[in-house]
């Protein structure tokens, strides 16, 4: 099996920075990419089968994992697990709910996606500075998704308040967050705590209005 190399990913996974936004040219504040990773990543841990199961993955993000994809990843397996556990992830909640006028968690806007692949060089030869984060979300025991994140320091108070104004929508497959998209943490930290708004073994997928 060939070590993960930088480059050439099309799925999206992560790093270690503490800044969650920086300003943007979208004219709101632009995504701190490390913090969108950590985000996937925690919530794509959050549904594995294990716990919320809402995607077909067992404990890829937790120990087991680590100990089967170190053997041929022996630098890079926290990514390796990540990449496999956020596709599943992405196709499942796309079977849920797919809009071409939506952003959701996994599928934000193009240029934003074209930008956090560019991240995945310095991700990978930065591997080592991972560790305790991944580590971190190995150690989740609770399909509790609002406690991870805040255990892992990934959304604040105000954003957990906030979640009380995302609402589902007709058919309970999907929840809307208020506003519409331009790039800003507060709406991206809702498309990740809008999971919780789930039941075990029953995702539904928060969305953000990307049109008006």
């Amino acid at each position: 099996m060939t070590e993960l190399q930088p480059g050439g990913v099309g799925s999206h996974v992560l790093q270690g920075g503490t800044s969650r936004v920086r300003e943007s040219r979208l004219g709101s504040s632009e995504i701190d990419f490390d913090w969108l990773l950590k985000l996937r990543v925690a919530v794509a841990r959050c549904g594995e089968m294990d716990l919320a199961r809402w995607w077909n993955t067992e404990r890829q993000l937790g120990t087991a994992g680590a100990a089967v994809l170190a053997r041929g990843f022996p630098r890079t397996h926290d990514f390796a697990q990540a990449r496999s556990v956020i596709a599943v992830a992405r196709s499942r909640c796309a079977q849920v709910f797919a809009s071409h006028e939506a952003a959701t968690l996994w599928d934000l806007p193009e240029a934003l996606e074209d930008a956090f692949d560019a991240k995945w060089e310095g991700w990978l030869e930065d591997a080592t500075s991972w560790k305790p984060f991944f580590a971190s979300v190995a150690a989740i025991s609770s399909p509790d998704l609002v406690a991870a994140l805040r255990q892992l320091d990934l959304v604040e108070t105000s954003d957990v308040v906030a979640l009380n104004a995302v609402l589902p929508i007709a058919g309970g497959r999907a929840v809307a967050v208020p506003g519409r998209f331009s790039g800003d943490r507060r709406v991206v930290a809702q498309l990740a705590l809008g999971f919780s708004k789930g039941a075990q073994g029953s995702p539904v997928v928060p969305y953000a209005r990307i049109t008006d």
